[in-house]
């Protein structure tokens, strides 16, 4: 039986929601547990499909790992192995970050090719060939990748700079003997977060936020406490939804700073955008604006996973708004769904032009990846009628009881089947 969004339009939005841990930092903080030989308990942990799967990966690996409340706990004294199952990899994208820590551990990891949303080819060649760099050997078995060997420190030159090419260079680095210096690093508030975990278990990594990541590596880990930051997308998710639906929406627990370029827009779209630390406050009392060309880009540019949502916002209202999606290929997939509730979107390529319209209506549609999964729950709240989303799979990936939060919102929103 399908599970589905039910959404009635219409109705503003009006309170304050608190953000939950980030998806994208709590996965590498979760294979990052795995170098330290103790317990770690990780605070604001989200209680997402991905989140469950990476705690998956760690027991198979011989790992103990609970929940206690919004915390986990896991206890890496003692992996036994060094394989991550196929069922388990496809479970999601993200899992190809166990490789740099499963062979920095254990000596070496086997391991098939990732799964997750199908937003394109995205290669894991990066990441090979930095764990290349760091002295690692790697062949293709029936069973899939085998990396192996004793690391040493490495001079890494992305030459992307790939979030998760950044962060598996890292954990692996941690475990190498000597120094790595990693050049082109992503800068994202993500692997900020990363090498604070790294920092509170002992090791020492430095650089993070800029262009150069300096890890001293074979340091002597231990256990230890962290608090992981606040999800910057799903805060963008909901300023997006009181953007479209109007009213007046208060989101705390982030950082301003790492959704400047998305309150920017909202700004410049007709929105009253108020930050201080630790809290974001939208009122949209109007029909939103075009704006100029928004081009997705590596932080600290507009992010990728804020497109969908905030194209949804902008498709009712005035103007035309141009997008160039600059980071994945197939990152549309929304689009069709999205005209199928009345806007008016033309796409070429990297290229949609959003030509805003009066109104849109509810319909049934289907979520086909997990950032287009939210758009779709957005452009519903602000469109008239009732709206049905499925795929809930997707969404489920990276938000925590987003109905809830919205309800409490004002929303008029239910999960059926």
């Amino acid at each position: 039986m399908t599970t589905y969004l039910a959404v009635e339009g219409g109705y503003p939005l009006k309170g304050s929601v608190g953000i939950h841990g980030a998806k994208n930092s709590v996965l590498p903080i979760l294979a990052a547990a795995l170098l330290a030989p103790g317990e770690c308990v990780i605070h604001n942990c989200p209680s997402l499909s991905d989140v469950e799967a990476s705690l998956a990966i760690l027991r198979h690996l011989g790992c103990t790992a609970r929940r206690e409340g919004e915390a986990v706990v896991v206890d890496a004294s003692a992996p036994i192995r060094y394989d991550v199952p196929d069922e388990l990899m496809r479970e999601m994208r993200s899992s190809v970050i166990f490789l740099g820590a499963v062979l920095g551990r254990m000596g070496r990891a086997r391991m098939c090719a990732p799964g997750g949303c199908e937003l394109g080819p995205r290669p894991i060649d990066l990441h090979l060939a930095a764990i290349r760099a760091l002295g690692g050997t790697i062949a293709e078995t029936e069973e899939g990748l085998l990396c192996q060997g004793r690391l040493h420190g490495a001079d890494i030159v992305l030459s992307l700079p790939s979030v998760g090419a950044t962060e598996n260079a890292m954990l692996a680095a941690v475990c190498a003997d000597g120094v790595t210096t990693i050049t082109n690093a992503a800068r994202e508030p993500e692997i900020v977060d990363l090498q604070n975990f790294l920092l509170a278990l002992g090791a020492r990594v430095r650089g993070a936020g800029s262009s150069v990541i300096t890890i001293e590596g074979n340091v002597p880990l231990h256990g230890g406490s962290y608090t992981v930051m606040g999800d910057r997308i799903v805060a963008c998710t909901y300023l997006a939804a009181a953007a479209a639906a109007g009213g007046h929406v208060e989101v705390t627990g982030v950082d301003w700073r790492h959704l400047s370029t998305v309150t920017a827009v909202l700004t410049e779209a007709g929105c009253t955008v108020r930050s201080e630390p630790g809290r974001i406050a939208l009122t949209c009392p109007k029909p939103l604006n075009g704006v100029r060309p928004i081009r997705t880009a590596p932080y600290p540019g507009f992010p990728t996973d804020a497109q969908a949502p905030v194209m949804a916002a902008l498709c009712r209202g005035s103007g035309c708004t141009v997008f160039v999606e600059n980071m994945f290929d197939s990152r549309y997939r929304h689009v069709d769904e999205l005209i199928r509730m009345g806007a008016d979107i033309r796409v070429e390529g990297r290229v949609a032009v959003v030509y805003g319209v009066r109104r849109l209506h509810g319909a049934r549609v289907r979520a086909a990846d997990l950032r287009g999964g939210a758009a779709l729950v957005v452009a519903a709240l602000g469109a008239e009628g009732q709206s049905q989303v499925e795929g809930l799979h997707h969404i489920d990936r990276g938000y925590q009881c987003l109905e809830e939060d919205l309800t409490a919102l004002g929303a008029r929103i239910f999960r059926r089947q």
